[in-house]
């Protein structure tokens, strides 16, 4: 039924707040035909938000997505449809391995779903978050000062310019057991 909402009448999506209803619907149908699946889907994302810097937004196209920042790192659908950017060499020895199919409409890119059915989907699934989340993290970082992120290399200066001043001026600069410095 998603695939072939996806397929024929993808154009909806344009409309607003129609993808919106629709998950909605794909929601309460998964209440009424997989009903855990909806406690999959809420342990997922209970476990998501614990790591640091995640937030959770509604996904443009329907569905829970979540950020790190202001990076997508992943979204579920009402169905238990997990969509994910991935690099393309992970993506590929993942489907080679049969774990992920790609993605329902963004074949040729780096974007990959999984089918979250069971607990083991339920762990796999917070390991293919994780991934992505990781990937970012590595990436960028988040400043307590604000939504700014900094290269890898500026983070090294500030950080060792953090360690440089005297415990009572970095204090306040400590969050989360990392440092920072506000300016």
């Amino acid at each position: 039924m998603f695939n072939f909402v996806v397929r024929y009448l993808g154009f909806l999506k344009h409309m607003p707040g129609t993808a919106f209803l629709f998950d909605c619907w794909l929601r309460i149908v998964t209440l009424f035909n997989n009903p855990v699946l909806l406690d999959y889907m809420d342990e997922i994302e209970g476990e998501v938000l614990k790591w640091r810097g995640t937030i959770k937004t509604l996904h443009k196209y329907g569905g829970v997505q979540f950020n790190y920042g202001n990076r997508e790192i992943g979204h579920i659908h009402g169905n238990g449809l997990l969509d994910m950017l991935l690099n393309k060499n992970l993506k590929q020895q993942l489907m080679e391995e049969g774990k992920v199919l790609n993605h329902h409409v963004f074949k040729n890119t780096g974007w990959v779903s999984f089918y979250i059915k069971n607990k083991t989907d339920k762990d796999y699934a917070i390991n293919l978050l994780r991934i992505a989340y990781q990937f970012h993290e590595r990436k960028h970082l988040i400043s307590p000062c604000g939504y700014h992120q900094t290269a890898l290399p500026a983070v090294v200066t500030m950080f060792a310019q953090v360690n440089t001043l005297p415990d009572t001026q970095s204090q306040p600069a400590i969050t989360n057991g990392n440092s920072y410095r506000c300016a």
